[in-house]
Parts: C-alpha cells; structure tokens; sequence
C-alpha cells in the first residue's frame, strides 16, 4: 500500500503542488490592506483561498498524468523519464487517464459549489476554466512552439493569482499580476535554459530555442520582474499606505539575482520548486523578506501611533 501511495505521489507529481502558492498571493497582500480588512477577517476567507489552491492542485496533477499519456512512447526512451511511473508501467495509461478525469471533476466540484451559494464569485470558477482551456492547448501542441511554452505556462500563474483573488471577492494589483507573468517567464526560461545544457532531448522544443535569445530574454524578464515589483511598491495602494514598502524589494532582486547565478553555472535548476527548498542562499533571502515585511508592517504601526 506504502509503494502504490509512493508512486501515485510521483505520477500526481505532489511536490510541484507548491506552485499553487500563487492562488494565496492575494489573501497574504489583503492582511495588510485596511480597505480589505473586512474581506480576510476571521478565517473563513483563507480556508476559501486555501481550498482554491488545493482544487487547482488536483487539476494541474490531471494535466501531469495526461502529459505522461500522451508523451507515453517519448518518455520511455528519455534516460530519466523513462522512471515516472505511467512510462515504467506502474501505473497503466488508461488507469492515469481515469484518474485525471476524477481529480478534474473534484478539482472543478469546489468552485462549482461556491458559485452556487455564492454567484457573485463567479470569476473564479471561470478562471479555473480557462486555465484548463489553456493546459489542454498546452498539451495538444503549445508545448511543442518555442517561446510560447514559457509563456503559456506563466500565464497558467497569472490565472491563478486571479482565482485566489476572485474566489474570496479581494483587489489584487495589476502590478503584481504583471510581476507574477514575468517572474514565472524568468523562471520557466531558466529552466529551459538549464534542460538545453543538462538534457537537451528531453523535450522537442527545445531544438528550436536560440541559446544567445535565450540568454538575453532570462536578462529581460529579470529585470522586468524586479522593476514590477519596484513599482507596485512604490504606485501601489499598498505602497500608499506603507511608505516603506519599497524595502521589500532588495531581498527580491537579491533573490532573482541568486537563481539567475544559478542558472548562469550550470546550476540544476530544472526543477524551480526543489531549487527553493535546498539553495541556502535563497532560503536567506526569503527570511530577509520575510523580515523587511514585518519592519514595514511594525513602522506603518508606530507612525500611525502618533510617532510621525
């Protein structure tokens, strides 16, 4: 029983889950957001935000089984694919077809049922659809186009900022919607760039990718990534009402800077979520964040207190 569950967590590709952090992105700017107090108050709405993320979990891992059916003949020749087990036969292709059409229909049944009791939400339950729409396209031939890979897959992000964001009725930034779309274009393109150098065959595609573009475009979004966020902290109603906002943002270039090194030596970074749970560095820079975004916090506290 222990292995089928070991396996079924390598099909469902359960470690990659953390990429529907996003969906949370807009109830964690909300808390700090006195014109949306009432929307996070108690716990009731992050539950909401928490489910979202965890419905777009069992969709995204549909889309991993469909992947490994579809690149079924591909993947048994590839030195390392070759182990997933819908490839090795552990688990067979129309059981990994059944079981995507069971998470999608539990995947969907949570916005389904908010929209029932909650019409307003709508969006959320459309949003979910579209970025299905846009996977099954990513599927059936995006993900064979060069550039429009990278791009498909980080509007896939930028769709899921906006159901968190819609399913508990919350404002969200459309600085950071850009800013997600771009750091997930640096991101993705890093690992492109990384499967060129590591494991060129791995993917068709990637026989169409121009290293030198590819080099100028991981510079591009970097920077874009970075100046986004600058400017959400400095333009946003969040920088409006915490003047030191702008602080946050050295613990992100410092962070962009870390994984484009990374990408830059060869580093493995053909996997974003393991790089983030085991590169020290970064681990600092997500604490150095984490600790700029109390300061700002605690100074917005002592000025309104009376100190300014």
């Amino acid at each position: 029983m222990i292995a089928g569950l070991s396996t079924w967590a390598r099909a469902l590709r359960v470690e990659q889950w953390t990429k529907n952090g996003v969906v949370m992105m807009a109830w964690f700017f909300s808390v700090a957001d006195a014109s949306q107090r009432e929307i996070v108050r108690g716990w009731e709405s992050f539950l909401m935000a928490v489910a979202m993320a965890g419905a777009f979990s069992l969709v995204s891992s549909a889309f991993y089984l469909l992947n490994d059916v579809s690149d079924y003949e591909a993947d048994r020749l590839h030195p390392v694919k070759r182990n997933r087990p819908v490839a090795a036969d552990l688990i067979s292709r129309i059981t990994a077809v059944r079981a995507a059409l069971v998470l999608f229909a539990v995947g969907f049944a949570y916005p389904a049922l908010v929209v029932i009791f909650l019409p307003s939400r709508t969006t959320a339950f459309a949003t979910m659809l579209a970025y299905t729409v846009m996977q099954c396209l990513y599927t059936g031939f995006l993900k064979r186009v060069p550039y429009v890979d990278v791009a498909t897959l980080s509007a896939g992000f930028v769709l899921r900022a906006v159901a968190g964001a819609a399913i508990i009725s919350a404002y969200i930034s459309p600085w950071l919607l850009v800013c997600t779309f771009s750091l997930s274009m640096f991101l993705a393109l890093c690992k492109r760039k990384s499967e060129m150098e590591v494991a060129a065959e791995s993917r068709a595609v990637l026989k169409h990718y121009h290293p030198g573009l590819l080099k100028f475009l991981i510079i591009v979004a970097g920077l874009a990534s970075f100046g986004e966020y600058l400017v959400y902290a400095l333009t946003s109603k969040m920088g409006e009402r915490f003047p030191y906002l702008w602080i946050t943002s050295v613990p992100v270039f410092f962070g962009i800077a870390r994984y484009a090194f990374l990408a830059w030596r060869k580093g493995d970074v053909g996997r974003p979520e393991r790089v983030l749970l085991t590169d020290r560095p970064l681990w600092i820079v997500l604490i150095a964040y984490a600790l700029t975004a109390v300061f700002v916090v605690a100074s917005r506290s002592v000025v309104g207190g009376g100190f300014e």
